[in-house]
């Protein structure tokens, strides 16, 4: 199956191309277009067009396209999910979640294109401002360029078109290579809607030849990305002038307190930790339970990781699967072996089976191993003994990341203290840092990145304000 680019409301053909292949059976499932310099600067300049009808939608317009795309991918639900989980092994039942998601977001998106709006401001408040009447206005950008990763092909992708197309402007999509059947499939469905052609635009191929292009063309005024820090760095370095929000990823942990009934939460911690083969930003990678609590604790989670399903992503049944790469599960297996070499205990996994890691976990992990302070983006989760719930944060906080965290508590001061106390973006009380619905804001402290995702917040983002001030008493 071959893949242009799409460009201009049209397919568009390289000369070269790259095969991509399934994660799980290794089988070729397409060959995609690989951009050049020339065909980036054509799909910016197309979107540079269609940002004067972008900019020209009513609210009512824009709201009514991402109503439609919503109800399009309600009607393709098992073609998008189907692929989602050929393209990245992602297990069929996780990519069926990630789809109804999907449709949510750009539901949002409809919703939110109705009240993108400014606030009036109180003028008279200063001895100066008698007489005058001020308000601002939100008002799109223009050409804005995404770059997506592959583990969630089509939310974090409506996470940057939703809000983009809700506030009126046009994007550039570069997806993961991977991953970018689903970003093609949405081009698909786009072009049903009443959007103006070239106000999407998908561009394949290596990222550093369309990143540089995103980067030096003028007519670029955001780019929104998401994916790995050294990368993410390297943009906000050197975009000038240009938006930028970046979602870096995490190693995100989960703090278990006395008092808290260990059965009710385990499914919880089982999914938070190895659900898409724990290649999520928001994975649950480190756990902190009180002593009292862990030998307890290890027995459960033993138990359920033992009854999760290892298989094709394509079976329904299937829980955990092969990664995106073989490369990549070889480099999880090292950090694991790095682990128990530093004096970490295995529980369970921590070896390969049929060409997929087992899941994994390890106990008495050091706070230097790599799989507790680097993000593992694997079926890999340390469980480690606390003294007291101080000495659970100080471990937690012990990281260049903060994206989320979770804390299960039957106390309601420690769990107030933990919100002040946990340098995150995001702190979830009685759940998994792993926890996210589309419409909340969305984003990290420290290396996990700059600005805020959730539609609403995104539009915030991806809008310029206008002040307007009216003097009366002329």
């Amino acid at each position: 199956m071959k893949k242009g680019l799409w460009i201009d409301g049209k397919w568009q053909w390289t000369e070269e191309t790259v095969a991509i292949y399934a994660p799980y059976s290794k089988e070729q499932i397409a060959e995609l277009a690989v951009a050049t310099e020339t065909d980036v600067e054509r799909a910016i300049a197309s979107a540079q067009k269609a940002a004067v009808q972008m900019a020209a939608l009513t609210a009512y317009e824009r709201a009514t396209i991402l109503a439609q795309l919503a109800d399009l991918f309600a009607e393709h639900r098992e073609r998008a999910a189907r692929i989602i989980a050929l393209e990245c092994a992602k297990p069929l039942k996780y990519a069926y979640v990630e789809i109804d998601r999907t449709i949510e977001t750009y539901k949002f998106a409809a919703e939110e294109a109705k009240r993108l709006t400014g606030e009036m401001i109180p003028m008279d408040a200063s001895k100066s401002g008698a007489g005058r009447l001020a308000y601002t206005m939100r008002e799109p950008l223009g050409v804005i360029a995404a770059i997506t990763p592959f583990n969630f092909p089509q939310n974090l992708v409506a996470h940057k078109v939703g809000p983009a197309l809700a506030a009126g402007n046009t994007i550039v999509l570069k997806p993961a290579t991977q991953t970018a059947l689903s970003a093609l499939f949405l081009a698909e469905l786009l072009a049903q809607t009443a959007l103006p052609a070239g106000a999407f635009q998908v561009v394949t191929g290596q990222g550093k030849v369309v990143g540089d292009v995103f980067l030096a063309h003028p007519a670029v005024k955001m780019i929104t990305f998401t994916g790995s820090p050294a990368v993410g760095l390297s943009l906000r370095n050197r975009a000038g002038l240009k938006k930028v929000t970046l979602e870096l990823g995490s190693n995100s942990g989960v703090i278990i307190d006395e008092g808290v009934a260990l059965d009710t939460i385990m499914e919880r911690i089982v999914m938070g930790a190895f659900s898409n083969q724990g290649q999520v930003c928001i994975s649950l990678q480190r756990i902190y339970v009180k002593e009292a609590l862990f030998t307890d604790f290890i027995e459960q989670l033993q138990a359920k990781v033992a009854q999760l399903q290892l298989g094709d992503p394509l079976d329904v049944a299937t829980d955990v699967t092969a990664m995106i790469a073989e490369s990549e599960q070889q480099r999880a297996l090292t950090w694991i072996e790095e682990a128990i070499a530093e004096g970490a205990q295995l529980i369970t996994g921590g070896r390969m089976e049929n060409g997929m890691l087992l899941p994994t976990v390890l106990t008495g992990v050091s706070a230097h191993s790599r799989v507790a302070c680097e993000e593992i983006f694997a079926p890999v989760v340390i469980v480690n003994a606390v003294s007291t719930i101080e000495e659970a944060i100080i471990a937690m906080n012990d990281s260049h990341y903060g994206l989320q965290a979770g804390i299960f508590t039957p106390s309601i001061q420690t769990a107030f203290a933990a919100t002040k106390q946990l340098q995150v973006g995001g702190v979830m009380i009685n759940d998994i840092p792993t926890y996210r619905v589309d419409h909340m804001p969305y984003g990290g402290v420290k290396d996990s990145g700059t600005g805020r995702e959730g539609v609403k917040y995104a539009m915030e983002e991806m809008t310029e304000m206008k002040l307007v001030v009216w003097n009366q008493r002329l």
